[in-house]
């Protein structure tokens, strides 16, 4: 008999499933003393419960029972534990914001890449455990740490990346304004589209290179030169055809954007989320409503920009664009919230220091959101615009062990999380 014909007829061969007794379950190898626990999938707090762990993942969140000297203990009965924090608007590879134009040019990808590790040590240690990176001018950078991260190279957070930016030629996704756009970098034009064919051409290479989403820069930008926040940039055409594609590949799309206009062109043309929307209109929080789109607005950083840009020369359109958009988001943020709009958490890190992206938390108490939202927003919320609800964002069986303890109720005042004193990601205690 022939070895394929031997295998074809092994594999029709149907073994019954034994039974798994109490014995054979794998070991439990740590277990976590909670003082409190913040329940984010019923919203409530729980008391005298401990986590046992087993590997990366919770096994178990139960009444605290006595265990063997053989399993390592953690005490964090004096502490807060939450979810690990998750921000879902990050750069973490990238060079930064600064008065400098040229910076990015400056910063070779291996240099950009080398920030990037540094960067993510920061944001882990903060207690975000999770971010998504919605793309960089060095282009694949973002890939390149996510990989060394997954290969323990480096420390990081678990990163979701964007490969780079597809945005119209001069768009809100290019560098303008250091030289003529065609003499920049191949790898900061990877992205650059002209038409549906070509964006859905770039959207492909991305996904190829190993992105686990699209990002279409939809509207001109904040933070770039020659492009105008509320003016859409790229067509519906040409964002559903990246769309489309993605669909195909099993991936999802985001969308840059800060205008009315280009909010509901983008959400028209099915995307997952919108980043920023500080623009955003009456029908544009109908349209997402009614369409389950997820809103990620950076609340924070417009204060960021206006002081720190201010003291260090940052360009005055830079500034003129901020003061034009920082209190009207904010605005449609708090409508957001009353309106029940999903929103996930996510900061615009990069433009500030990394590592300081719990300062958002306060902003969007302030402006709507109980305690509890806020820290959803930051974690089983964000789980669920990833897909991700099932093995991250909640202290449940069968997701992954992202632990952060704080010493104050978080809860009661908000701005605890600035300050985590204590991280664990997939089991292994950080700080």
């Amino acid at each position: 008999m022939r070895l394929p014909v031997l295998l074809a007829l092994v594999a029709t061969v149907t073994i019954p499933a034994l039974p798994v007794s109490a014995q054979d379950a794998p070991a439990v190898d740590r277990y976590v003393i909670a003082g409190r626990i913040v329940d984010v999938t019923s919203g409530k707090l729980l008391s005298g419960h401990c986590i046992a762990i087993v590997g990366e993942k919770i096994a178990a969140v139960e009444p605290c029972k006595t265990q063997p000297e053989s399993i390592r203990t953690i005490d964090w009965s004096a502490y807060t534990v939450l979810p690990g924090l998750m921000d879902l608007h990050t750069h973490l590879a990238d060079a930064g914001q600064s008065a400098d134009l040229a910076l990015p040019i400056k910063t070779s990808p291996a240099v950009t890449a080398l920030i990037g590790a540094k960067n993510a040590r920061d944001t882990l240690m903060a207690g975000y455990t999770t971010v998504r990176d919605v793309g960089t001018y060095r282009g694949l950078t973002d890939i390149a740490l996510k990989d060394a991260i997954n290969a323990d190279r480096v420390p990081g957070p678990r990163m979701f990346v964007a490969g780079g930016y597809i945005t119209k030629p001069g768009g809100g996704g290019e560098l303008n304004g250091v030289v003529d756009n065609e003499k920049l970098p191949e790898d900061m034009r990877y992205g650059v589209s002209v038409g549906p064919e070509q964006a859905a051409t770039n959207a492909e290479y991305f996904i190829e290179e190993g992105a686990d989403f699209l990002k279409l820069i939809a509207t001109g930008a904040v933070l770039a030169i020659g492009t105008e926040p509320g003016e859409p940039e790229l067509s519906v055409e040409e964002m559903k055809a990246v769309v489309d594609t993605a669909a195909k590949r099993g991936v999802y799309v985001t969308a840059h954007a800060h205008g009315a206009q280009g909010i509901k062109n983008a959400i028209a043309a099915g995307v997952r989320s919108i980043e920023h929307a500080s623009l955003i209109d009456d029908e544009a929080l109908k349209l997402a409503k009614a369409k389950g789109t997820w809103l990620v607005m950076d609340i924070y950083n417009g204060d960021y920009i206006d002081d720190i840009g201010t003291k260090e020369g940052w360009p005055e359109e830079y500034l003129r664009k901020n003061r034009e958009t920082t209190d009207v988001q904010r605005a449609g943020f708090a409508k957001a919230v009353k309106m029940g709009v999903k929103i996930a958490y996510g900061t615009d890190s990069g433009v500030y220091p990394h590592g300081v992206n719990g300062r958002q938390f306060r902003y969007m108490v302030r402006y709507g959101m109980t305690p509890m939202q806020a820290i959803q927003s930051a974690t089983i919320r964000a789980a669920e615009l990833l897909g991700k609800e099932h093995e991250l964002g909640s202290v449940s069986p069968g997701r992954f062990a992202d632990l952060v303890a704080v010493k104050a109720d978080p809860l009661a005042d908000i701005t605890a999380l600035e300050a985590i004193d204590h991280v664990m990601k997939g089991g292994e205690l950080i700080r």
